[in-house]
């Protein structure tokens, strides 16, 4: 019985050392160390890809889109349509899978796309203005007009074939921060108007946030929207 209860307690306190060794090993140690190797190499990467603005305020992630809406003249009402702020860069749709309050800048609780065909609403087999309501075609033709009509200056008008497909279509993940060169550019007039400011000096903001194909063959050109409007943000504030 002596025996017995003994070798209980030498295997409860093996046990015990091995919880205690492995628990600052890779609890503690190991998370430290990730963390510093993070902090010392990756920083920017390890903090979340964070944007900030001259002030040194954080604005954002470049890894997640934002809107650019006006405020609503009555918060409370869920029904009231919400309009973009004209004065900045639009990003893409967002179609995300819910409403949340975490981050309200983009209505989503999961990154997720539309999951509907692209000939989802479809008249004769184009989306025309004829589709039916909520269908995928619907909103692209809804979308459409409103770029048209947004875009329109007195000095400079859309036409429906200028529209590229980022502009009236959400990304795969909902949650895309980047737009395309074709639909910066689409905006530079309207924003240019909105700001006061010259045509020649957007376009050359845009040009100076239009980044590459990854390693030089991966992926497309693309303009990150919130890195944009907080680069015009400053050129407003001079």
């Amino acid at each position: 019985m002596n025996n017995s209860v003994g070798n209980t307690a030498r295997l409860i306190g093996a046990g015990l050392r091995a919880l205690l060794v492995l628990t600052v090993l890779c609890g503690v140690l190991y998370p430290l160390a990730v963390t510093g190797i993070a902090q010392a190499l990756f920083d920017d990467k390890a903090n979340g890809s964070e944007i900030k603005d001259r002030s040194g305020a954080v604005v954002g992630s470049s890894l997640i889109g934002q809107s650019y809406d006006l405020p609503k003249q009555n918060p409370d009402d869920a029904e009231e349509a919400v309009k973009p702020d004209l004065k900045w860069f639009q990003p893409r749709p967002s179609n995300g899978l819910g409403s949340n309050s975490v981050n309200t800048q983009y209505s989503l609780i999961l990154s997720g796309a539309t999951n509907r065909s692209a000939d989802n609403g479809a008249v004769g087999g184009l989306c025309t203005a004829g589709a039916e309501e909520g269908t995928l075609c619907a909103q692209v033709v809804a979308a459409k007009d409103a770029v048209i009509a947004d875009n329109s200056t007195t000095s400079y008008k859309i036409e429906p074939g200028d529209v590229p497909a980022d502009a009236v279509t959400s990304s795969g993940s909902g949650l895309d921060p980047h737009i395309s060169p074709a639909y910066a550019e689409l905006q530079v007039h309207r924003v240019a108007e909105r700001n006061k400011l010259d045509v020649e000096r957007v376009e050359k903001l845009v040009a100076e946030h239009t980044e590459g194909r990854t390693l030089g063959f991966m992926g497309e050109p693309r303009v990150n929207v919130l890195e944009l409007n907080t680069a015009l943000k400053a050129l407003t504030q001079g």
